[in-house]
């Protein structure tokens, strides 16, 4: 969802959806290396290796994943922009967050809130059409966008896999905000190209018929090329280069030290 976050200002709060922070934190400035750490116990991590990487710099303006509990950030970064309204400031607030999420009463009870008081906050939902082991189908019977209309909110469907039509929907919605217009609704229809989590056997899901559709990056990578604004050559420098960034990042943390006893933090939590 690099579409929704890149046109923010670094004042500007957002509150990502459980599978974004990581990638969130590291288009905000967060150090790498520290951001791994924290997947690999390392006592390097932003928070000593006490959690994965939905933690990093509190001054990055990101609204922590704080519990295991799917779309609990909603009510905190509806929070955020009820904070910026009171301030007086044109901030806004970005807030992700999955299909089967859109369905817990705090979703509802957020958004309502938020077009009530026209707050500075903008929902983006990831519609990959899976809520962990259920499909679309079980629990999704329209669309999630077309919700907006009972909360007297506009409301836009949007192709997830395609960075600019995102990020072009998301301009038109954070002008809204900062305009002090109330939030945006937006459905960002994705899909989910592996399972739940790393480990997740898949053994309910049965060949994806979505399964053909292009990776948003080797997308835009491809429309970026036909536009004339970068070769194929340039294309695969970057691919490169990340790579080989990954690669150097995961063997120097590797080295690292391992969380202990010592960086369990009750002499932060106890006086």
């Amino acid at each position: 969802m690099v579409g929704a976050f890149c046109d923010l200002r670094p004042e500007d709060a957002v509150a990502p959806h459980y599978r974004d922070p990581f990638v969130v934190y590291i288009m905000r400035g967060a150090d790498s290396a520290r951001l791994v750490a924290q997947v690999l116990g390392k006592t390097g991590g932003y928070n000593k290796g006490r959690s994965v990487p939905f933690i990093g710099p509190l001054d990055l303006q990101i609204v922590p994943w704080v519990a295991g509990d799917l779309g609990t950030s909603i009510g905190v970064a509806t929070g955020a922009a009820l904070a910026f309204l009171q301030e007086g400031s044109d901030r806004v607030c970005v807030c992700s967050f999955g299909d089967g999420t859109s369905n817990r009463g705090d979703f509802h009870e957020s958004v309502n809130l938020a077009a009530n008081w026209r707050l500075p906050i903008v929902y983006v939902c990831q519609n990959n059409r899976w809520a962990i082991s259920q499909p679309a189908k079980d629990y999704l019977s329209a669309s999630i966008a077309r919700r907006a209309v009972g909360y007297g909110i506009p409301g836009f469907e949007v192709d997830g896999n395609d960075l600019e039509a995102v990020r072009q929907t998301m301009t038109q919605a954070i002008s809204r905000a900062r305009e002090g217009k109330g939030p945006t609704l937006i459905e960002a229809k994705t899909w989910r190209a592996k399972g739940h989590w790393a480990g997740d056997p898949q053994s309910y899901r049965t060949i994806d018929a979505e399964t053909h559709l292009i990776d948003p990056l080797a997308r835009h990578a491809d429309r970026l090329v036909r536009q004339g604004e970068a070769s194929t050559a340039d294309m695969d420098r970057l691919r490169d280069a990340a790579r080989s960034f990954v690669t150097m990042t995961l063997q120097t943390v590797r080295a690292w030290p391992d969380a202990g006893v010592g960086e369990l933090g009750l002499d932060e939590v106890y006086p």
